[in-house]
């Protein structure tokens, strides 16, 4: 059954880092060529290259258009998908200075407590975002530049959102039987 939790999770992280690349070549660019575009209307450009700086000009070379609406969606996006493994592997930042002198019996039940808490905020945020989606749907607003229905962007978090959830709930069931049994059931980060 880990092996299943550990591949979902994965495979959500890869996708978010697919994304997450994705946007950054898309800024990446968008950045370049809007320099580009800038330094081509000055006129230190327009007088020393003439003729070219207006055909690079015309070629439409410059920002590009929506950079920040795909950009808003796909770091939603890659947020949500990174969460699984991080929830998985414990790898959420924690502040252990009062806790680590604890004994173990009381770290378990501590991080158990912890993952059930999380796993409540990340079903909550889940139903917003489904909630928020749902009305985005219905209204049919759609993103300025792009034109994109803005549901889309919801859906692809709500998408991610719901394997963090499933994610997050599995782990909080396990840090639970931690506790109890006093077994580790999970892998530390």
């Amino acid at each position: 059954m880990h092996a299943l939790f550990r591949q979902l999770a994965r495979v959500s992280a890869i996708l978010g880092g697919i994304v997450l690349i994705a946007i950054i070549v898309l800024t990446t660019l968008s950045i370049i060529g809007r320099t580009i575009n800038k330094s081509m209307h000055s006129d230190f450009a327009v007088s020393a290259f003439g003729g070219l700086a207006d055909w690079v000009v015309r070629l439409g070379v410059g920002e590009i258009n929506g950079t920040y609406e795909l950009l808003e969606a796909g770091v939603a996006f890659a947020i949500f998908a990174f969460f699984p493994i991080c929830q998985l592997y414990g790898g959420h930042a924690t502040v252990d200075v009062f806790t680590s002198a604890l004994p173990a019996k009381a770290l378990r039940v501590l991080r158990a407590f912890w993952e059930v808490v999380l796993s409540i905020t990340i079903l909550f945020i889940t139903w917003r975002l489904s909630e928020g989606m749902l009305r985005y749907w219905g209204n049919g607003e759609t993103t300025l530049f792009l034109q994109m229905p803005v549901w889309w962007s919801y859906a692809a978090s709500l998408a991610a959102s719901c394997v963090a959830c499933t994610v997050a709930v599995y782990c909080a069931v396990m840090r639970v039987s931690e506790a109890v049994t006093g077994r580790i059931l999970l892998p530390e980060a």
